[in-house]
């Protein structure tokens, strides 16, 4: 039996690469080549793993659920929208292996049946000094926990409740705690969004991942809208 070959091949291609005869592993969550000389899968040949602890980053960082709002003249200039989808295929698995395939909040695992998938999730750090918004940390989160973080984004999808209900149980907060923690996470937002933020992900650069250019500020309100409608 040949050995097979590991693939890169991001989630909205996998389609794709099924039908260009790629097969997919359910044990390391991955696609690959079953056989060597698969031409039609070279575009998905697997890149060098990026290591486990990336350039600079601070895994203490940002640590437990919390309301995590990124400001809204800062939308669409993350991680995700700065590199090829390959690259960010390559980063979300190496998030998922490190954490050990469960939530780093709620320790809870992948669960089709309940539609809880595992995500990553940026943690940034803000000068106001130099309005720097630095990558410091990716984090491995549930579903759950990554809808509760970007609670803003939960309320217009219509799911703060769950959201509001998932912090109490996480975190242990009663109602009234949740609801203060919860407005001030507004407030830091509201005073970050009225100002441009420089991006900062040297922790990505410096792991030999090329970013594209992101979206300029005046663009960014109109690709945030016709995101938010879908």
């Amino acid at each position: 039996m040949s050995e097979r070959i590991w693939l890169d091949v991001p989630f909205g291609e996998k389609e794709e690469a099924k039908s260009a005869g790629a097969r997919w592993d359910p044990s390391a969550k991955r696609w690959y080549a079953p056989h060597a000389g698969m031409t039609a899968l070279n575009r998905w040949t697997a890149l060098p793993e990026i290591p486990a602890l990336l350039p600079g980053e601070d895994r203490t960082f940002g640590a437990g659920l919390h309301v995590d709002l990124v400001p809204s003249s800062c939308w669409f200039t993350n991680v995700r929208y700065c590199i090829a989808p390959r690259d960010w295929e390559r980063l979300r698995r190496t998030l998922t292996s490190r954490a050990n395939h469960r939530c780093e909040i709620c320790g809870r695992a992948e669960d089709r049946e309940a539609q809880r998938w595992l995500e990553a999730h940026e943690r940034w750090s803000y000068d106001s000094a130099t309005w720097t918004q630095k990558l410091v940390r990716l984090i491995c989160l549930c579903t759950d926990c990554h809808r509760t973080t970007h609670f803003g984004l939960a309320q217009i999808k219509g799911h703060a409740d769950a959201a509001f209900k998932h912090l109490c149980a996480v975190t242990g907060m009663t109602d009234s705690q949740a609801r203060q923690h919860i407005d001030r996470a507004f407030a830091i937002w509201r005073d970050r969004s009225t100002q441009n933020w420089h991006l900062d992900l040297s922790m990505i650069t410096n792991a030999g991942i090329t970013l594209a250019t992101p979206p300029a500020a005046n663009q960014r309100p109109g690709i945030a809208e016709t995101r938010l409608r879908r």
